[in-house]
């Protein structure tokens, strides 16, 4: 009978653990982790570490913007193997969210299939395809070159960058979201162009005060646009880094029919899509809170984007109904700034400085680092090509040493005994093809031995100067910013939105149609003062928006005309312009103009304000010496409508009302007024091109047009100024005069006029003209100057001015 081996005893002990410790550790290293590791941004690339690995690992992929797009199934399963240590559903996540428009501002990777909407998800990864944008080139941009530390991915076989060069200020420009343990965050997307602008100030005033900042960075610019209530919050949320404001849908109400208005809405609050909007105001007319509305059709597409148009029953105001939608659905929606990331590692809430000067560092130290690795390989070529110099000068016994060693080893040692090469020289002098040792190739090593020394000399002194450090700093931002950047999207109002109390007082929660003054300043500002006949009183402290283009009376909900450089009239109603009081009137406090019309071509100006209940006509002349009236009254309806048929090149320089009794001006560059009454201008329709004004020369352009007003002509006075030859805009003060306008005869149309200024040596043209009633007129640049005495003769040459005058317009009171 067999014995049996008795079994090895086993370890049977319990170990008791505390559940508490035990529950809180873990709990720890979970909270940290994603902290850390997942959900919270780094300040100074703006990235989560999933972010941060899509674009790293899409670089190393080389899906550039010049190349073919890739599967994204490709690109999750690169980035989950190799960096990323979750499931493939948060990566797809994160590069949707990377390649959306309406998510960001810059988008970083160029999204090619069905990558969801604001209602709808994204297809599966396997169906769309990937590409880096151009702009995350600019945030991977000289990994290569040292510039920031690499550390190991999950399992230690890969290495990946800790945080991203960033060419821009992504973190501010594309803004964040995440919930963390115990935190979380949600950060504005910014406009790029003014995020520079604001951190190159900073660079420059390491001082600057946070209202100093917001003069270059006003506030928030959504991709999706809308109107932005208040800044009140976003004042907050820049000091603090927490804060709320309202964002409103951009709307009008336009005539859909004879006899029906209708709500047109172009663009929603940030992530709001067009069919919650929809399904949220379903349910208010279901549940009785909305009423006024017999329908709505959601007319999006890829080619004229968002546009909803809510049709308006019969009878009811649509100004009314439009505020119960905004009450009701969200159409106004509310943004709350929580600005928490990472700092060394660590999570702070972080005021708008912080923000910048954290990016700064983080930019100065990516420079120092890279100016540092190419003067070291700067320095390792010259070390290498002074050595090939040097046998270059003596080839034959180079080769004749070479030959007659035994080995590579003897070889390189003769080298450095008999040419006096350390050993880096010679080893690199062995590996040297022949067909490098000729004539031409010492010519060419003595200009690459040129060109490093500077190179050299040049980083030498970049990383030994602060100061050169910063403006490379600078310039590089704001090569960033003229790539990247586009126009501001989101219109800034200062007043908040008035809320009522109790659903029933929504309907008369209106502004009163009160008589009111519109006000428009030389630098595009925009104000209301809700007080026809009070005094206007100029701020005490008096700014470069002082002076005043346009005044027009009119009341709160009346429709008036914007006449632009284009030779087009834009409707709109002033109720939406922020109000200021009579007392200290501040133009700085306006809307702009030109976002508040919405209009797209930067370049395009407001030039005067029209009433469309007037029959007094508007004269208008272009650059070309074109002059033109039309009756504001006549107009059509539209909300845009064409004034003058312009010729290519041309453009509308002035506008102003101009009865048959009145004059019209022309100054011209160069020097030549021309003055006319203004009944040898017959009214003409909305498509006629105008008729000859005033006769220029071969190189001469219009630079004013305006009417004076018979009983203004004795007052009137004529300011004209002179450049100087050679000197940079707005660097010389110039030559300037104030003359009576009285000075100057009446001439026909379609005449050259008379002189306004003599030139002198090295002034070559006139650079501002201006006529008007002198007692309120000033000049602008940076502040708000007064102009020289008046009584000036026609051709006098003028006196040198204090200060470059950038317009003149007249004064607030």
């Amino acid at each position: 009978m067999a014995r049996t081996t008795p079994a090895e005893p086993v370890d049977e002990r319990i170990h008791d653990i505390d559940l508490s410790q035990e529950m809180q550790g873990s709990f720890l290293e979970y909270a940290y982790s994603v902290i850390y590791s997942r959900a919270l941004p780094d300040a100074r690339d703006g990235l989560k570490p999933v972010q941060r690995r899509i674009l790293y690992q899409m670089a190393e992929m080389g899906l550039r913007p010049d190349r073919g797009h890739v599967k994204s199934a490709r690109v999750v399963g690169e980035v989950m193997g190799k960096l990323h240590p979750h499931g493939d559903a948060p990566i797809y996540d994160a590069l949707v969210r990377l390649a959306q428009h309406f998510s960001l501002r810059v988008p970083l990777v160029d999204g090619h299939g069905n990558f969801g909407s604001l209602d709808d998800g994204p297809a599966a990864s396997r169906y769309t395809e990937a590409r880096l944008d151009a702009a995350a080139l600019a945030m991977t941009e000289n990994l290569d070159e040292d510039v920031v530390d690499f550390v190991a991915n999950y399992d230690g076989q890969f290495q990946q960058p800790a945080v991203l060069p960033a060419a821009f200020p992504n973190l501010l420009v594309n803004g964040a979201s995440g919930i963390a343990v115990g935190m979380a965050t949600n950060m504005a997307p910014h406009n790029l162009n003014e995020v520079v602008a604001a951190a190159i100030h900073l660079l420059q005033h390491p001082d600057a005060s946070v209202d100093e900042l917001m003069e270059f960075m006003p506030g928030p610019d959504f991709p999706s646009g809308g109107i932005l209530m208040g800044l009140d919050g976003v004042k907050d949320a820049y000091r603090s880094g927490r804060g709320a404001f309202k964002v409103r849908a951009k709307t009008s109400i336009e005539s859909l029919g004879p006899r029906r208005k209708g709500i047109v809405v172009t663009e929603l609050p940030y992530q709001v899509g067009p069919e919650r909007v929809i399904e949220k105001m379903k349910d208010a007319v279901t549940t009785k809170k909305l009423q006024g509305i017999s329908d709505v059709q959601d007319y999006t597409d890829r080619k004229n984007g968002l546009r909803l148009i809510i049709t308006i029953k019969t009878g009811f105001d649509p100004a009314a109904v439009l505020e119960q939608l905004f009450r009701y659905t969200p159409l106004e929606d509310s943004f709350s700034i929580n600005n928490v990331a990472l700092v060394h590692g660590q999570p702070k809430t972080l005021g708008i400085k912080e923000l910048l000067q954290v990016y700064l560092d983080h930019r100065i130290e990516v420079i120092t680092r890279r100016s540092q690795y190419r003067l070291a390989r700067c320095r390792e070529r010259l070390h290498l090509v002074r050595g090939l110099l040097l046998a270059i000068v003596d080839i034959d016994e180079v080769i004749q040493v070479i030959r007659s060693s035994e080995d590579s080893e003897e070889a390189r040692a003769r080298l450095q005994q008999v040419f006096d090469l350390d050993e880096i020289q010679a080893e690199y002098i062995l590996e040297l093809r022949l067909r490098r040792l000729t004539k031409f190739s010492r010519i060419e090593l003595e200009a690459e031995r040129d060109r490093l020394l500077q190179e050299i000399a040049e980083l030498e002194e970049l990383l030994g100067d602060q100061s050169l450090l910063h403006a490379q700093v600078a310039s590089e931002l704001e090569a960033a910013a003229d790539k990247y950047g586009s126009p501001r999207r989101t219109l800034l109002l200062n007043a908040a939105p008035a809320r009522p109390r109790t659903a029933k007082a929504a309907a008369d929660l209106q502004i009163a149609d009160a008589p009111t003054q519109v006000l428009l300043s030389t630098t595009g500002r925009m104000v209301r003062i809700d007080d026809e006949t009070a005094e206007l009183t100029p701020p005490r402290r008096r700014s470069k928006h002082d002076a005043v283009l346009a005044r027009i009376t009119t009341t709160t909900r009346s429709e008036i005309g914007a006449l632009t450089s284009a030779g087009r009239v834009v409707r709109f109603s002033p109720v939406d312009v922020p109000a200021v009081p009579p007392a200290s009137v501040q133009l700085g406090a306006g809307v702009r103009v030109h976002d508040y019309l919405g209009l797209s071509d930067k370049k395009e100006r407001v030039l005067a304000l029209v009433r469309f209940d007037s029959d007094v006509p508007v004269a208008l002349g272009t650059r070309g010496g074109i002059v033109k009236r039309f009756v504001p009254s006549a107009l059509t309806e539209r909300p845009e409508v064409e004034v003058i048929g312009l010729k290519k090149g041309d453009e509308v320089v002035g506008a102003h009302e101009a009865a048959d009794d009145a004059d019209l001006v022309f100054i011209a560059t160069d020097t030549q007024l021309l003055r006319f009454s203004a009944s040898l201008v017959r009214p003409q329709g909305a498509a006629a091109g105008g008729m000859a004004g005033i006769r220029l020369a071969a190189d001469a352009r219009v630079l004013f047009f305006t009417a004076i007003p018979p009983q203004a002509s004795d007052e009137a006075v004529v300011v004209t100024v002179a450049d100087v030859d050679g000197a940079l805009d707005g660097t010389a003060a110039g030559r300037g005069k104030v003359t009576a306008l009285s000075e100057f005869p009446h001439k026909g149309r379609a005449t050259g006029g008379v002189r306004s200024q003599s030139l002198l040596k090295g002034e070559t043209a006139l650079v501002l003209a201006w006529a008007g009633v002198e007692p309120r007129a000033l000049a602008t640049d940076g502040a708000a100057r007064e102009l020289p005495e008046v009584g000036a003769r026609r051709d006098a040459s003028g006196v040198v001015l204090a200060a470059p005058l950038a317009s003149v317009g007249t004064a607030i009171a």
